[in-house]
């Protein structure tokens, strides 16, 4: 079954925020006028490919399958082995306060990548809200942070599919 993974406040927020400043960014040439066109150019560049990147990367579902967990990228999926997860759990509000982006996205078009929580300890995220987390710990230690819409329907099939298995 595939779980939407829509964005919350703070995350479209943060996302038409940097989209505006960047579209400011690159429109400044046009304003003013600026002998270092190299420069331009580069930054410029950067910024293209930093937005494009970062969207490219982002988590647009998650797909529970009867052997794998897949999060859905536009460049690139991520899937998980169902034999190698252990558990499945709801996370409750305010879990992950306090929380560290180690090396990540923070905000724009969701919040993935390498995460450390005092509590949790090192995460990987694929998260596009925060009020819906659902965290997935593998056999080799690995905590796993998603945010389906259907958080509870999520953690219900992931929990009876695995009963059926066993």
């Amino acid at each position: 079954m595939i779980y939407k993974a829509s964005w919350d406040k703070s995350v479209k927020i943060i996302t038409i925020g940097v989209t505006i400043l960047f579209l400011a960014i690159l429109s400044m040439p046009l304003v003013k006028k600026d002998e270092n066109l190299v420069g331009q150019f580069f930054l410029g560049a950067m910024i293209i490919l930093t937005y494009v990147g970062v969207y490219l990367f982002r988590p647009v579902n998650y797909k529970l399958t009867s052997d794998k967990l897949i999060v859905h990228r536009p460049f690139s999926d991520v899937s998980i082995d169902r034999s190698l997860i252990e558990s499945v759990s709801l996370l409750e509000k305010g879990a992950l306060k306090f929380t560290i982006r180690t090396f990540g996205v923070g905000g724009l078009f969701g919040n993935y990548g390498r995460f450390y929580n005092t509590h949790f300890g090192k995460m990987i995220w694929y998260a596009t809200r925060m009020d819906r987390a659902v965290l997935v710990k593998t056999i080799d230690g690995k905590k796993i942070v998603v945010t389906p819409d259907d958080a509870n329907g999520f953690v219900s099939q992931f929990e009876r599919d695995h009963s059926l298995i066993q």
